[in-house]
């Protein structure tokens, strides 16, 4: 009996040891994985559909509560004023959640663009929403446009092979224009 009790406590030391080692790690790399986060996934996203603004986005971002949860808004300037805004929105797809990055006009009300951050849809089918002749379909459009493949009465050319990930993606979009209101109080402050 002694003998369990001893691996117990034992077991329980390393276990504790381990445990707070790796908060301690998580905590000193926390800022460093941000930066490469919005460096390589997110990045990439946010300057396809701020193109053409005079200044970073990805530093020029703010933080703005929306119903009790934080959202990265990135900022695209043009001489020096805001003119569009950048922020993920996600929705359920066939692999898991695709995550959406949508851009809209500050003056005119228009997406800028979308781009895909994160998704595990099927290669060569799902993962087809990441490509432009896809996410075109989406830039230039009202916030008031029915954002729903063309077979629900949209204005979106679904995927062949891929209408759960296309349908996704339009719902990722439809609930981020949702957020749109208050963001953009909030930006132009």
């Amino acid at each position: 009996m002694k003998e369990i009790i001893k691996m117990l406590v034992v077991l329980t030391g390393i276990t504790g040891v381990c445990g707070f080692f790796l908060a301690g790690v998580r905590d000193f790399t926390k800022d460093r994985i941000q930066e490469q986060e919005l460096t390589y996934v997110k990045g990439p996203a946010v300057k396809k559909v701020l193109e053409g603004c005079d200044n970073d986005p990805i530093k020029d971002r703010t933080e703005v509560v929306v119903d009790g949860e934080t959202i990265n808004v990135f900022i695209g300037k043009k001489d020096g004023k805001p003119w569009a805004v950048a922020y993920e929105s996600a929705s359920a797809g066939f692999g898991g959640d695709i995550g959406v990055m949508i851009g809209i006009g500050l003056d005119d009300g228009v997406l800028t663009g979308i781009g895909i951050t994160t998704h595990k849809e099927t290669p060569g089918l799902g993962s087809r929403v990441t490509e432009d002749a896809f996410s075109a379909g989406f830039k230039g459009k009202a916030l008031d446009s029915p954002f729903k493949v063309a077979d629900d009465g949209g204005v979106i050319d679904a995927i062949s092979g891929a209408t759960v990930s296309s349908k996704a993606v339009c719902a990722a979009v439809t609930e981020g224009i949702g957020l749109f209101g208050n963001i953009k109080t909030d930006v132009t402050k």
